[in-house]
């Protein structure tokens, strides 16, 4: 029985470390958070752009090689 109070004790300890570098940590403003988000956003669609891009290229590619 003392394990399991040392684990639960254990865990309790952790989260409250976890509390409390949470509150040292600076968080967003809505405007970065929406900022941030657009340039995310953006950057995936651009990335996914291109490497449909990369697919369809090389996908040409090898049918061409084949036939």
């Amino acid at each position: 029985m003392s394990k399991l109070n040392e684990s639960v004790g254990g865990l309790r300890t952790f989260l409250e470390e976890v509390k409390v570098e949470l509150l040292k940590c600076t968080w967003p403003t809505k405007k970065e958070l929406i900022g941030q988000s657009f340039v995310v956003i953006i950057s995936v669609i651009i990335l996914a752009g291109f490497v449909g891009l990369c697919d369809l290229v090389n996908m040409n590619l090898l049918q061409f090689i084949i036939r």
